[in-house]
């Protein structure tokens, strides 16, 4: 996507925002594959869900062979570019890498995978050679990761891909609920035009599919449909006062800085309750975005949270401060947040219990719940025969994708609950395999 076609309130959100893996100029990505062992039976291909072959397109970056570079990694990865930037890399590959056992700084393969990718969609680089269409149609509920993964997939085969996406913008998460200093909305963009021209899949915009006739209209006219719903809004945590005005999900509050104006200053003391990746994203964010102090309110100890290390000791560099083994109990105020009460917990035989007598309150203008999203059930409990696990995902065989409406498939969040892009992409090629053998049984 050419950057004037990118709202000028978008590109102003996008410089508070330094990026945290700044494209490679030439120099840096050649010196940087240098550094490569090119390991037998390497670890970081092993760590990688999507099995990239890391050690060839390093090779390839540095015998300046950027094209081959750029097909070794579309070739295992759709969302090359996307999952350079948004991938957790310090636990995958990068976290695998065997420089890691001699105390050396491991290979930066997530931001040379970005300096070969990027330069194929820049340069309109043609990879994939699509066949011609082999008569069957494939509906695809959802443009995030793994619909687009999909999508990819079954053109590669010459189906006909029709997406359906609920919003005005494809990427799911990549463009509405990851930090805007992991990835940019340009960037997000961009790799799915160039998807686009390499496959020549359709994507409808602002077509939510949702209720019994919508999907009786799919089953009507594809020969198979896979739903790659992502999850819907945060979770309530039903405590006195939740319905305060500047009391926000995560998610949302994440959302609406990738995709809307910033039309008023942000509080100037927030709390962001939760322990995840996202309360990490959330609370860094308040603080580029202007917030003097911001807390981070777990209700159990630092070594439970389940956020990444690293994006935990990303949040405390920018400044954020923590409070642990503290339960939220209500949002005090009037019409606005005016803080939030706690009580403090402790762990008894494997329990957590909250203290008697200890609460307090700390005051803050703004509240930020990082404390999960909700499962998006209404539209999939209309599909007959779906079935759920006891956590409310869709069940699947993880062979092939496939549902037990064996003409639906599924990946991504509505599947393993909500993990990484990088899973995403990979479940997405895994049903749209399923989806062509079980097509060509039926012939």
């Amino acid at each position: 996507m050419d950057e004037a076609k990118i709202p000028y309130h978008l590109r102003d959100n996008e410089k508070k925002f330094p990026q945290l893996k700044p494209l490679m100029n030439s120099s840096e990505a050649y010196y940087e594959s240098s550094r490569c062992l090119f390991c037998y039976n390497a670890p970081c291909i092993q760590a990688c869900p999507t099995s990239i072959d890391i050690p060839l397109f390093i090779r390839q970056i540095n015998t300046g062979n950027l094209a081959g570079a750029a097909t070794t990694i579309y070739k295992s990865n759709y969302l090359g570019n996307t999952c350079g930037k948004v991938c957790p890399t310090e636990v995958l590959c990068e976290g695998a890498c065997v420089f890691n056992k001699i105390n050396i700084q491991s290979l930066e393969i997530g931001r040379l995978q970005n300096f070969a990718t990027d330069n194929a969609i820049q340069v309109h680089q043609k990879i994939f050679d699509i066949p011609a269409d082999n008569g069957k149609n494939i509906a695809v509920i959802g443009a995030g990761p793994s619909g687009i993964s999909c999508a990819c997939e079954l053109r590669k085969e010459g189906y006909n891909v029709d997406i359906y996406e609920a919003k005005n913008n494809p990427s799911g998460l990549a463009l509405h609920g990851v930090a805007p200093y992991k990835i940019t909305n340009k960037e997000a963009l961009q790799e799915v035009e160039f998807l686009k021209e390499q496959f020549g899949f359709n994507i409808f915009y602002n077509k939510r599919i949702e209720n019994v006739s919508d999907l009786e209209n799919l089953e009507s006219k594809y020969n198979s449909i896979f739903i790659g719903v992502g999850l819907g809004n945060s979770v309530e945590i039903k405590i006195k006062g939740e319905d305060k005005i500047n009391c926000v999900g995560a998610t949302e509050f994440i959302e609406e800085i990738k995709t809307k104006p910033i039309e008023k200053p942000i509080a100037k003391n927030v709390i962001v309750l939760g322990g995840g990746n996202t309360a990490m994203d959330a609370a860094s964010e308040s603080l580029h975005l202007g917030s003097e102090k911001v807390i981070l309110a777990y209700r159990r100890s630092e070594i439970e949270m389940k956020a990444y290390r690293f994006e935990y000791d990303l949040a405390k560099v920018s400044g954020v401060e923590s409070v642990f083994n503290v339960a939220p109990i209500e949002i005090v105020g009037e019409t606005d947040v005016e803080g939030v009460k706690f009580i403090r917990t402790e762990t008894i035989n494997g329990k957590l219990v909250n203290i008697p007598g200890s609460e307090f309150i700390i005051n803050c203008g703004l509240v930020i719940k990082a404390t999960g999203q909700m499962k998006q059930t209404s539209m999939l409990t209309n599909i007959k025969g779906l079935t759920f696990d006891e956590s409310g995902r869709i069940s699947v065989n993880e062979t092939n994708g496939q549902t037990s409406n064996l003409k639906y498939f599924a990946g991504g969040d509505a599947v393993n609950g909500g993990a990484e892009v990088v899973n995403a992409v990979a479940e997405g090629k895994i049903a749209g395999k399923g989806i062509h053998e079980f097509l060509s049984k039926r012939n």
